[in-house]
């Protein structure tokens, strides 16, 4: 790997606070910066705040209806869903269920901004903005309520509807590329750059990403024939801002081939174009996961010969992520290579909480992200120095709407002119106008205004996203709205509040390992990262070199049967390795050695169990790449699927740790309503039969097998027939962990031939079994045929799951959770969807997505990362 590469792949999950040391000492202001800094940033807070006229609609909508409060809230399902809802019935119920909880009329005249009051008449009343002193002799409260009892009646739709509308025209441009252009010319004659970016969210089907480039197209000829100078710098020229995944339904990693044969060469057309009618074209930053992806799509663009040389190529990188320095490392090393100069938007990033959540729920060791502002603002500033001390080599654009950022730049520029500012259109307006003021009569650096285009159903998610950005209470847009923010607080340095906190990183957001309460979380990692993908899979089929076999582990000792071949799901001719299957000599012995061995184990009590299930979670992780590889190649999971199985198999022994620790270590104190003392004392019932399905062929497995022995009971694991050797390898681990050989039995072979010896045992005491509902009654109906006393029966059986989705829900979300749980894991899960029932006013829209986004899945080997469906287990199944 290029070493400029291996670093930014480094930084991905590093240490936040070894990084945020460096950024420190990197974007740490001198004494003569941070007196210019704060001289600049104080004069433009001061003047936004008198100049109350120049603070735009949305800047004052958004610290009226802050996120921190209900109305807030209520807003943001309201705009995320109510204008793609095509039928009144359930525009209605909707808003009968997130308005009533608002208390609106308290924001009635709060706001100095007409358009805040306006939006609020429109949420209370009708379309119709009123004038306010009109309202004087009104009993808002009174009417306000009376509406809400009637709020099915149109007029409260039309409402809601058109203040949705007005929060929209705050953020876009225009509906369409013409109308863009038409309101852009005002801000072009005052000095003003844009970027038009057509608006739109992930593709999830070729025909969505066909829709988007003919878009993006007609937007470049259409830019072109309205600023026909082909003689201008193009830096000062509009450029288009493109975003990839609405280019392709599958611009992720796994799909590196694709993206590289198939959306390439479109960009390259599209670059072409761009170059033609000297208009630059930006990359915007997405995703974490895709960073990667976007940085092999840049440099093959660049390296094009229809592109070779050309500047106005450009790249967008986020400061929020820990990656930022080395990606303009490495972006400047890329110019020298190619001969140019890249243009680089620096922004502080909008999926920060995706990123957060994305980290959690796949176990990683860190977050991409800092975790707090400061860390980020720090971020910020130690790149921009970095793109400004790349002299001609980068392009600086820095996106802020932050007057202590803007501000900072702007010294550290030390009278620099060749790059620009960027703001958001519709935010930031005051900011950006009293900065051309400042800096009159000698002009400062250019600003350009990044201008969403497009029609209120493409606008939804961006718009979320903006409110969610700018509506926290810790963004920069608020506090300056809010006139009791201190302006010592808004211009404050993030270097040193970041700089004073000890640990550097938040201590309110823990790492995804600790995240859970009582135990310790299960690790992942991203197949995304090519760094670490490319060994781990490397390992796996390593593993696989080895001999690989199964039999009954009896005692912890292999009985020496005969054994027949397994064979691999995804190619039948392929064997992976062998299996022998129990006598009756088998199961009656580890009927006899579990039944001996009962007591010891029980006496052990909760502490010395759990610590022995906890250590066979560890192990678990560290020889995940031979139990993936037996997921994979015997239980034909593809590599996603595979990891999973390891990270729930260690959840389930942890998860089982603790309880014995809460449950089995000491009595449980119970009331004694007449001072006598009472207590519960738990213990195990006897040897457990443990059957589990092919489906989770470890987790399902392991989870049964750890239950039992938590709750002091010896165990006799009965694996499916089909997925014998990573229960055969799982069992093993368990005895390298602790759990002895008389204790812990592993009983491969035909179901209805042990259990005809197991369940007509009287020694038995219990069965926890996953599979059909006709088998377990089987088993229900032979523990019961039996004498002795009653066993335990733990059963979870499979049934017919629907997905019920009405039109309020989101397309993009719909195909993507409906094609993952009908067909990962081949369908084979036990949870996966069967029936999928769709509201009809919407769904034929639905419809189209969902079998667009199906055509795009692939079918293949699992053991190729691109592969998004593997096998069905066998003939039977597949029948």
């Amino acid at each position: 790997m290029n070493p400029l590469r291996k670093a930014i792949s480094d930084a991905f999950l590093a240490d936040e606070d070894t990084i945020v040391e460096d950024l420190i000492r990197r974007a740490r202001l001198s004494p003569g910066e941070r007196a210019g800094t704060e001289a600049l940033a104080r004069e433009l807070v001061t003047r936004i705040r008198a100049a109350h006229d120049k603070r735009s609609g949305i800047d004052a909508f958004t610290q009226e209806y802050a996120l921190s409060s209900e109305e807030g809230v209520v807003l943001m399902c309201l705009a995320e869903s109510l204008l793609r809802v095509p039928d009144a019935a359930t525009a209605d119920r909707l808003i009968k269920d997130k308005i009533r909880t608002g208390d609106w009329a308290s924001h009635m005249n709060r706001s100095d901004s007409l358009f805040v009051n306006a939006s609020t008449f429109a949420l209370m009343l009708t379309g119709r903005v009123i004038k306010l002193d009109e309202t004087a002799k009104w009993d808002l409260q009174g009417l306000w309520k009376k509406l809400v009892s009637r709020s099915g009646e149109p007029v409260i739709r039309n409402a809601v509807t058109y203040a949705m509308r007005i929060l929209g025209r705050q953020f876009v441009l225009g509906r369409s590329i013409e109308e863009a252009l038409k309101e852009a010319r005002e801000r072009v004659k005052e000095g003003y750059r844009y970027s038009f970016d057509m608006l739109g969210e992930a593709a999830y089907t070729k025909h969505d990403a066909e829709r988007y480039y003919e878009s993006y197209r007609h937007a470049l000829a259409a830019i072109a024939e309205t600023f026909p100078d082909l003689a201008q710098p193009v830096f000062e020229r509009p450029s288009i801002s493109v975003k990839l995944s609405a280019l392709h339904p599958r611009y992720e990693w796994i799909k590196r081939d694709r993206v590289m044969t198939e959306l390439l060469p479109q960009l390259l057309a599209l670059a072409a174009e761009a170059r033609k009618s000297n208009l630059a074209l930006t990359i915007d930053a997405e995703e974490a996961e895709r960073l990667d992806l976007m940085l092999d799509v840049f440099e093959a663009m660049g390296n094009a010969p229809e592109l070779r040389g050309w500047s106005g190529l450009g790249l967008a990188v986020q400061g929020y992520q820990k990656r930022a320095l080395p990606v303009v490392a490495w972006l400047a090393d890329l110019a020298r290579r190619q001969d140019r100069r890249i243009p680089v938007r620096l922004v502080k990033g909008a999926y920060w909480d995706t990123e957060v959540k994305r980290a959690q729920e796949l176990g990683l060791s860190e977050y991409p992200v800092f975790t707090r502002k400061a860390a980020t603002d720090t971020s910020y500033l130690a790149t921009a120095r970095a793109l400004l001390a790349a002299g001609d080599e980068i392009y600086p654009q820095f996106a802020t709407h932050n007057a202590h950022t803007l501000s900072a730049v702007q010294v550290f520029a030390a009278g620099r002119k060749d790059f620009e500012y960027q703001r958001l259109h519709g935010m930031g307006e005051a900011l950006y106008e009293l900065y051309r003021e400042v800096k009159k009569p000698s002009p400062g650096a250019g600003t350009r205004i990044y201008a969403p285009v497009g029609t209120h159903e493409d606008l939804l998610a961006y718009l979320v996203r903006r409110l969610l950005e700018n509506g926290a209470n810790t963004s920069f847009v608020n506090r300056l709205a809010d006139e009791d923010a201190p302006i010592e607080t808004i211009i404050a340095d993030p270097v040193e509040q970041v700089a004073s906190c000890h640990p550097h990183r938040s201590a309110q957001i823990p790492l995804p390992i600790d995240l859970l309460p009582d135990r310790k979380n299960s690790s992942g990692f991203l197949w995304s990262d090519p760094a670490v993908a490319e060994p781990m899979i490397a390992a796996m089929r390593e593993n696989l070199q080895r001999a690989q076999s199964a039999g009954p582990i009896i005692s912890g000792k292999e009985s020496p049967h005969a054994k027949h071949a397994v064979f691999d799901p995804a190619d039948r001719t392929r064997q992976i390795g062998e299996v022998s299957e129990v006598t009756d000599e088998d199961v009656h012995a580890a009927l006899d050695a579990a039944t001996r061995a009962q007591h010891n184990w029980d006496s052990l009590r909760g502490n010395a169990r759990a610590e022995i299930l906890e250590r066979a979670a560890d192990l678990f992780e560290q020889n995940r790449a031979h139990l993936m590889a037996l997921a994979v190649r015997e239980g034909g999971k593809t590599l996603p699927n595979a990891l999973g199985e390891i990270r729930e198999a260690a959840d389930l022994l942890r998860y089982y740790a603790s309880q014995a620790r809460q449950k089995f270590q000491h009595p449980i104190a119970l009331p004694g309503p007449t001072g006598e003392t009472n207590e519960l004392s738990l213990h195990g019932r006897g040897p457990f039969f443990c059957v589990a399905p092919w489906n989770f062929p470890l987790a399902i497995f392991i989870g049964q097998v750890a239950g039992a022995l938590a709750a002091g009971n010896t165990v006799l694991s009965k694996p499916a027939e089909r997925t014998p050797l990573i229960a055969a390898a799982a069992i093993r681990l368990m005895h390298q962990a602790g759990v002895p050989g008389d204790v812990l039995h592993l009983l491969p072979g035909r179901g209805s031939k042990i259990g005809r010896i197991v369940l007509s045992d009287e020694r038995l005491a219990g069965v926890a079994f996953t599979g059909s509902t006709e088998t377990a009654i089987v088993l229900n109906r032979a523990l019961a045929a039996r004498g002795g006393a009653l066993p335990a029966i733990v059963a979870e059986t499979g049934g017919m799951n629907a997905m019920i989705v009405d039109s309020t829900a989101l397309p993009e979300q719909v195909a993507r959770d409906v094609n993952m749980s009908a067909f990962d894991s081949a369908g084979q899960r036990c949870s996966a969807l069967r029936v999928l029932f769709l509201q009809e006013d919407a769904a034929d829209k639905m419809e189209e997505m969902i079998l667009g986004a199906m055509d795009e899945l692939k079918i293949g080997d699992p053991f190729h990362l691109s592969t998004d469906i593997g096998p069905v287990i066998d003939e039977d199944a597949r029948d």
